[in-house]
């Protein structure tokens, strides 16, 4: 299987969650092995972030990739799923923010961008991450993840909240581009009215909405329609993990399992599973 980039470029504008301020977010061709790379194109400099696990400086509420210099390209995560399935190695995204645009919350707008840049092939082959011992991360708290090998990759996914209308939620399977076209890409971020309320009161979401979060009050689903499908909340948890699962470099190879984790889990699973070199190797796909 050959690396593959994108065909042509494609522009995406929308407001970031957390800023409130617009952004631009410019999806171009790259070379091979170059991997997935983002540019703030508003700084003097244009400095570089390599969409790496090691680049998180930060996983609380979104992924944020940043530099010695404290600059940040943040909330990158559903764009990374959307790369992720659409099999793109190399791309260079530029940014004209701190922050890439929330769009509706969801992967779908960042998917069918990808689909309409389609893809091409490049003359290298794909390397492929593949799990050889279970890594897991717990935090103490309830949460954990775990890798583990297997002859592909699958997902896993639980989570449990006092809300009626989520309650016990769970992903198991095989994240096909069907399945996530269909099912996991139009899910969106979702929260409790009092932890809007909270962020909002901080200085956070100063760009969030009904129009790009499902928004829970009690028992009450606040956006009109509700979700849009069933298990909304445990898919987009998927969204966010095979975003952060993307940090790796390259695509895993291995079953995935996580019950009531983050962005912080999945790069904590992570740095584990690279810390020791007898957890994985790196093969041709």
């Amino acid at each position: 299987m050959p690396q593959h980039t994108l065909a042509k470029t494609v522009t995406i504008r929308g407001i970031g969650l957390h800023s409130g301020v617009e952004s631009t977010l410019t999806l171009n061709p790259a070379p091979a092995n170059s991997g997935i790379v983002f540019v703030r194109s508003d700084l003097p400099e244009r400095p570089r972030f390599k969409a790496l696990y090691s680049a998180v400086t930060d996983t609380r509420n979104c992924t944020c990739l940043g530099n010695a210099k404290g600059q940040v390209v943040s909330t990158v995560e559903h764009l990374m799923a959307a790369l992720n399935i659409s099999r793109i190695d190399n791309a260079l995204i530029e940014v004209s923010n701190a922050e890439l645009p929330i769009m509706d919350g969801s992967a779908l707008p960042f998917w069918k961008a990808l689909q309409e840049a389609r893809t091409l092939v490049q003359d290298a082959p794909r390397k492929v991450l593949r799990v050889l011992r279970p890594v897991r991360f717990e935090d103490g708290k309830g949460a954990s993840v775990e890798l583990a090998p297997a002859a592909k990759f699958s997902l896993s996914f639980d989570i449990e909240f006092p809300s009626k209308v989520v309650g016990h939620q769970k992903f198991s399977g095989v994240v096909t581009p069907e399945v996530f076209a269909s099912k996991i890409a139009p899910c969106r971020t979702f929260c409790e009215k009092y932890q809007v309320d909270y962020l909002k009161s901080v200085g956070l979401i100063k760009g969030g909405s009904l129009d790009n979060a499902v928004v829970l009050d009690g028992d009450a689903i606040l956006n009109e329609g509700g979700f849009r499908v069933a298990n909304e909340c445990v898919n987009h948890k998927v969204i966010d993990a095979l975003g952060d699962l993307y940090t790796a470099g390259m695509p895993v190879l291995g079953s995935f399992r996580a019950s009531k984790s983050g962005h912080f889990h999945n790069n904590e699973l992570l740095k584990r599973l690279f810390a020791d070199t007898a957890d994985y190797e790196i093969i041709e796909e």
